[in-house]
């Protein structure tokens, strides 16, 4: 999998780009605001339709363009895939005033058709790597849904469309919880959604379990590895309902962990989920919110049974980001059948000499991994030599 040729308009602080993209490791090298972090940015925006440094795609316009009767910015690509050999991605955001108010509306094309984003999402794969990540494990609960959800929906279109259904549902519910609050709606009309947030969410959860019990080895192997062996690293997924033991056998969580030593499929998530939901429903209605579902779900890290982000250090919180998404690279190179793009942003400055060569031995020098850095001097003179080194400087590139 790689990228072959990255086009930019108006994006960020590239006023226009053309850049043939190597198909090995290339080091962009240029000092702090200069359009290191944006050259990553726009392969993730390509793979997931979405900006990993912010949630208002208006940001992403060019600065120049704001006094322009219609200001824009495009990111197209070609690329190069098993299932698409040679194929084309474009997005492009341009204000529309055609309602009357001006609102920013994404234009995604794939091979010149139009398309949506989930139609898009998965074509190309990446895994982005930040110095951030600590925030897997000292940051929310939201964090690591996030973290779980940008891997799922670009392997698994069934999870993306269960989470874009999800998404849209929870708060149509909550305003009706509310509603029937105050005597403006009756109970009865809970069913539609209660089947809609049943439906897709018994799907998230049960592909959040599948996707944790299957890294978890990666992750526990790349974690010995940078420990010498003497700390071991568990994942505890911890869904955010507390479903009941059933008399028929039907398999139920521990909320203390949930057992990732086995599936459960959506149908039998369901009931139970189906069955929090009634229990709570009179104070769900009372607080106006859903009290249960995968939008409260958790994600605990533990070294040798201490949980990493109450406990553990900071050289632990950095040691286990490490090994997390490392093991991200392997699982989805393992579930899509080719290596995707790996994308370090500053990450290699940000880590000791120990976890800096373990995990640039790891980089194979055939795959297309893009790296960003301040300080080339950090990199050995051997690893430069068999890389692409590109100089940025005020959203221009050249060869360094």
């Amino acid at each position: 999998m790689r990228l072959e040729h990255l086009s930019l308009m108006n994006f960020r602080n590239y006023a226009h780009l053309e850049l043939p993209v190597p198909d090995h490791t290339i080091v962009v090298v240029g000092a702090n605001a200069q359009g290191k972090t944006s050259l990553l940015e726009a392969f993730y925006y390509l793979a997931t339709a979405r900006s990993p440094y912010t949630t208002s795609d208006r940001q992403l316009i060019h600065w120049r363009t704001e006094d322009d009767p219609m200001p824009f910015a495009r990111v197209s690509a070609d690329i190069c895939t098993q299932a698409h050999p040679f194929a084309s991605l474009e997005i492009t955001l341009v204000m529309d005033s055609s309602s009357g108010t001006p609102r920013l509306k994404k234009v995604i094309k794939f091979n010149g058709m139009d398309r949506r984003v989930m139609d898009i999402v998965g074509i190309l794969n990446v895994v982005m790597f930040l110095p951030q990540d600590l925030r897997l494990v000292e940051g929310s609960p939201s964090d690591r849904r996030r973290y779980m959800d940008d891997t799922l929906s670009q392997v698994d279109a069934a999870y993306l469309d269960a989470l874009s259904t999800y998404e849209k549902a929870l708060p149509q519910r909550n305003a009706l919880l509310r509603s029937i609050a105050t005597g403006r709606a009756s109970v009865k009309e809970l069913g539609y959604w209660d089947e809609q947030i049943i439906t897709a969410g018994s799907v998230i959860i049960a592909a959040r379990q599948r996707f944790l019990r299957e890294i978890e080895r990666e992750a526990q192997r790349v974690h010995a590895d940078l420990t010498n062996r003497i700390e071991t690293l568990t994942l505890h997924y911890q869904p955010g309902f507390t479903p009941t033991a059933k008399n028929d056998g039907q398999l139920s969580f521990d909320m203390l962990g949930l057992d990732l030593h086995r599936d459960l499929s959506p149908e039998q998530i369901a009931p139970q989920f189906a069955d929090q939901l009634a229990r709570e429903q009179g104070e769900s209605i009372n607080r106006g919110v859903t009290l249960s579902g995968p939008h409260r779900d958790e994600l605990r890290m533990q070294i040798n049974g201490r949980d990493v982000g109450l406990y553990g250090s900071r050289g632990q919180g950095r040691t286990t980001v490490m090994a997390l998404k490392l093991a991200e690279l392997a699982w989805m190179t393992e579930r899509i059948g080719e290596r995707p793009i790996l994308l370090l942003d500053e990450v290699i400055a940000e880590l000791d000499a120990k976890r800096r060569a373990y995990l640039l031995d790891r980089l194979d020098g055939e795959s297309q991994t893009l790296m960003t850095t301040t300080e080339p001097d950090i990199f050995t003179p051997s690893f430069l030599a068999q890389s692409t080194v590109l100089r940025v400087n005020a959203g221009q590139i050249e060869p360094a």
